[in-house]
């Protein structure tokens, strides 16, 4: 049974996130993109390999040249996913703030005149 990969997983890795920055803004060589990190060629093919399984990009044949072309539409999946946190959390947020503000405005009590209790000699 082979694993389905998802857009979470392509973004779960932080070269894979790099690549889809590089190629964000136009279609970039194969080898350029593998010029840009330290690891192995080898290693570059597979995180394009599940980039490309996840939808995140298409890969060209240009004459003797690959590039790949990112296909940024699946990443709405994604910001979907993370839009319904922030709206819980951004309500949250603001009662926070709301509850804080309340609290400020509510006048402080006097503390109250302890009697002296020392003796005059």
């Amino acid at each position: 049974m082979e694993a389905r990969r998802d857009v979470f997983q392509a973004i779960a890795d932080p070269t894979r996130r790099a690549i889809i920055g590089m190629i964000a803004q136009q279609p970039v060589n194969v080898n350029t993109i593998a010029e840009k990190f330290d690891v192995s060629r080898q290693a570059i093919s597979l995180h394009l390999k599940i980039l490309a399984e996840c939808g995140l990009l298409n890969i060209q044949q240009q004459g003797r040249e690959r590039y790949c072309e990112a296909r940024l539409d699946k990443l709405n999946e994604v910001h979907e996913w993370v839009a319904q946190y922030h709206k819980l959390w951004t309500g949250r947020l603001a009662a926070l703030k709301q509850f804080v503000e309340q609290v400020e405005l509510q006048p402080t009590s006097k503390k109250k005149n302890k009697p002296n209790h020392k003796s005059k000699k």
